[in-house]
C-alpha cells in the first residue's frame, strides 16, 4: 500500500492490496493548482486499446526504448497475495507480467481482457454460476497453458476454508472475499472455469486476476508432486493440502526464473532485493508485443530524490503512491526540460489502525482520546494541500468523498487535545510529572509503526505534538520492511498505512470483519460482520450501499480505525506520449503501449 493492497490492497499500504475500494479517479493537476486536471492529462487515464467494455492489446512501435520508473518501495514478491507479502509495490510490477480475467483503465474502468478471454458471463442466478471462457492458444512464457489449473489454484489457495488445527487458513491468503463465496468450481475443458456461488456476490469480476493472483499451477505442481491441481479440493488428505499451501505460500518470494513465468505481455528477468526489478517483453504473449523492450521498476523511498533522479535524467517516470509537496514544487518546476507533472485522487487512503490486543488500545477511553487528540486537518494541510489543493481530511472507512453513502463519521475528532484529556481523567488515569497518562503505576506509551515514507515521519511528528498535551506519550516506530512481514502479523500498537482499492468494495469484509485475512488488529464487532455479509451479497445497490454505511458507523463508534486523507497519486515523465498513474496498478499499466517521444 507502502500501501498494502486490498485484495480487494493496503498500495502501498497502502498494505495493497488490497482495500478494494469502489470510486472513480478524483480530481488531478498537472502543473499546478490542484483543482482538476487539464483535458490532456485527464485524456492518458483512457487505454488505447480499450473499446467500450474490453481491452486488447495495439498494434504500437515496437522499439529497443527501455524505460526507468521509479516508485516509492521495491518489488518483492511473485506471489502478491499472501497475507506477508501483499502490497501495492508488488502489483505495480506484476500488472504487466500477470494476467487476468479484468482489468482497469486510468479511471478505474473494468474491463474485459480480450487478450487471454473469450468472454465472463453470469450463466444462472439463482444459484449465481459465472462462467469464464479462455482465448484458445494463451500461454506462460515457459510454453504451458494458462488455463482452467490456474483459475482452480487461485480459488483453492484464497478460499479461506482450509484450516489447521487451530482454525487459520494453511494458505494465510491476504484476503478470501468472493472465493469464499464459491462452493463449487469445476473445469468442463481446460479453457472454461465454472463457479457455482453459495450466496450471490455481484463483485465477481473482481475474481480471478485482478489482483494478479492466477499464478502458474503446472509450477507448483512440478515443485509439489501433485499430478492435477484439480483434483485436489477442499477435501483432500491434509498432507497434499498442506503441501500446496507450503509451497504457494513460500516458494514465490523475490525472483526465480525458473519458478516464475510470465502470463503477460512482459516478463521478470532481473531482481536486485531492496532496489528493482526488470521487466522484458515475453516472447510466447499471443497478444500485440509491447512497445518498449525493457522496463526497470526502481523503488525510490525518498520522494525528492524521485524527481532528482527524474531531474538528472537516471530515471524516465517518476510514479508515487506516496504525495510530497517538496517533490511536487520541484517537479512542476522541470516543465521547461520537457518533464510533465500529473496528480490526481486516487483510490487509497491514509489511516492508523489501533491494535486492539496492546494493553492500552484495548480499552476504548485510550483509543477515543487518541483519536481526539489527532488534528487531521492540521495533518492535511500541511501534507497534502501542496499536492492537491482540494484535500481535506476523510471521514469514512468505506466511502470516499463525493460517493453516494459517504458520511463523515469522525468529523467529532477536531485535533482536541483538552478533550482527549478529559476522557483519559474520566476513565480513571493520573497524570504524571513529565505530562503523560498513567494506570496503575505505569505510563501510557504507544508506538506509531510505519514504513520509511518521509511524509509519515512528518506526520508522526505532527501527531506526537498533538497528543503530547492531551497526555499520550507517541513514539516513532520506522521500519522500512513494516509492511513486508510486521503488519500482517499485528506486530505494532498503531499501524500508519494506506489502503489502495480497486473498484469493488465487498473486499472490505476481509479487512473489517472478525478473523478476516487482513483484519491484524484482531478487531470484531458481531454488528459489523453481519453488515458486512449482507453488503457483499447484495445484487440491490442501494440496500448494499445501507449495509455498507451501517458497518461504518458502527466502527466510527468503536474507535477501531482513524482515517486521515485520500491520497493522491503524483507522477512525472519525460519522453513518452501517454503516462498516467493508474490507482490500483501504478505507471506500468499501460506500459505495453508506451511511444517514444524524444
Amino acid at each position: 500500500m507502502p500501501v498494502k493492497r486490498s485484495t480487494l490492497s493496503a498500495a502501498a499500504a497502502v498494505l495493497g492490496t488490497s482495500l478494494v475500494l469502489s470510486g472513480c479517479a478524483g480530481p488531478g493537476a498537472e502543473d499546478g493548482g490542484g483543482t482538476g486536471p487539464t483535458g490532456d492529462i485527464a485524456a492518458m487515464a483512457i487505454a488505447k486499446g480499450e473499446s467500450g467494455a474490453n481491452y486488447t492489446s495495439p498494434e504500437v512501435p515496437v522499439t529497443d526504448a527501455s524505460y526507468i520508473v521509479s516508485t516509492d518501495n521495491p518489488f518483492t514478491a511473485y506471489n502478491n497475495v499472501t497475507a506477508d507479502a501483499n502490497n501495492s509495490y508488488n502489483t505495480f510490477a506484476l500488472t504487466k507480467v500477470l494476467s487476468g480475467a479484468h482489468l482497469l483503465d486510468g479511471n478505474n474502468k473494468v474491463l474485459l481482457n480480450k487478450d487471454v478471454m473469450e468472454s465472463v458471463d453470469v450463466i444462472s442466478k439463482t444459484p449465481q454460476v459465472v462462467s469464464w471462457k479462455i482465448k484458445e492458444g494463451v500461454t506462460w512464457s515457459d510454453g504451458e497453458p494458462w488455463d482452467c489449473d490456474d483459475f482452480h489454484l487461485a480459488w483453492l489457495s484464497q478460499t479461506g476454508k482450509i484450516k489447521n488445527s487451530q482454525g487459520k487458513d494453511i494458505f494465510t491468503a491476504a484476503g478470501t472475499s468472493g472465493y469464499e463465496l464459491i462452493g463449487k468450481l469445476q473445469c468442463p475443458t481446460p479453457l472454461e472455469v465454472v463457479a457455482t456461488f453459495e450466496d450471490t456476490y455481484p463483485d465477481y469480476k473482481s475474481l480471478f486476476g485482478m489482483s494478479t493472483d492466477l499464478l502458474p499451477a503446472h509450477i507448483l505442481e512440478q515443485g509439489t508432486g501433485v499430478a492435477d491441481i484439480t483434483k485436489v479440493s477442499l477435501t483432500s488428505d491434509k498432507a497434499t493440502l498442506n503441501k500446496v499451501a507450503e509451497f504457494w505460500k513460500t516458494k514465490w518470494n523475490g525472483y526465480d526464473a525458473a519458478l516464475m513465468p510470465s502470463s503477460g505481455p512482459y516478463k521478470i528477468t532481473a531482481f536486485e532485493q531492496n532496489n528493482s526489478v526488470t521487466l522484458e517483453r515475453n516472447e510466447r504473449w499471443q497478444g500485440m508485443p509491447g512497445g518498449p523492450a525493457k522496463l526497470v521498476l526502481r523503488g525510490i523511498s525518498d520522494q525528492v530524490a524521485q524527481a532528482q533522479a527524474l531531474e538528472n535524467g537516471e530515471v524516465d517516470v517518476n510514479s508515487m503512491a506516496q504525495p510530497d509537496a517538496n517533490a511536487a514544487e520541484r517537479l512542476r518546476g522541470l516543465r521547461s526540460q520537457g518533464v510533465r507533472f500529473g496528480a490526481a485522487n486516487g483510490l487509497g487512503f491514509e489511516h492508523l489502525d489501533l491494535n486492539f490486543k496492546n494493553k492500552w488500545l484495548s480499552d476504548q477511553a485510550v483509543r477515543k482520546a487518541f483519536m481526539q487528540c489527532v488534528n487531521r486537518e492540521e495533518l492535511t494541510q500541511k501534507l497534502i494541500r501542496p499536492v492537491l489543493e482540494t484535500a481535506k481530511p476523510l471521514g469514512s472507512l468505506a466511502f470516499f468523498q463525493g460517493e453516494d453513502g459517504y458520511t463523515d463519521n469522525y468529523a467529532a475528532y477536531q485535533g482536541d487535545a483538552a478533550a482527549a484529556k478529559a476522557t483519559l481523567e474520566a476513565a480513571g488515569y493520573t497524570f504524571g510529572a513529565d505530562g503523560f497518562a498513567t494506570k496503575g503505576g505505569e505510563k501510557v506509551s504507544l508506538k506509531i509503526s510505519h514504513t520509511d515514507i518521509p511524509r509519515r515521519k512528518q506526520t508522526v511528528q505532527l501527531i506526537m505534538s498533538q497528543c503530547k498535551p492531551a497526555g499520550l506519550e507517541i513514539i516513532d516506530n520506522t521500519d522500512p520492511n513494516f509492511l513486508d512481514t510486521r503488519v500482517s502479523q499485528g506486530d505494532y500498537d498503531i499501524a500508519l498505512f494506506a489502503w489502495s482499492a480497486a473498484p469493488f468494495k465487498s473486499v472490505q469484509k476481509s479487512i473489517y470483519s472478525t478473523g478476516g485475512g487482513q483484519n491484524w488488529s484482531g478487531y470484531a464487532n458481531p454488528k459489523v460482520d453481519a453488515a458486512y455479509i449482507r453488503a457483499s451479497s447484495e445484487l440491490d445497490e442501494d440496500a448494499a450501499r445501507r449495509a455498507y454505511a451501517e458497518a461504518d458507523k458502527l466502527m466510527a463508534e468503536d474507535n477501531y480505525s482513524l482515517p486521515l486523507y485520500q491520497l493522491p497519486n503524483m507522477w512525472a515523465w519525460k519522453g513518452i506520449d501517454k503516462v498516467y498513474f493508474q490507482s490500483y496498478n501504478g505507471a506500468l499499466w499501460n506500459a505495453n503501449e508506451w511511444i517514444k517521444t524524444s
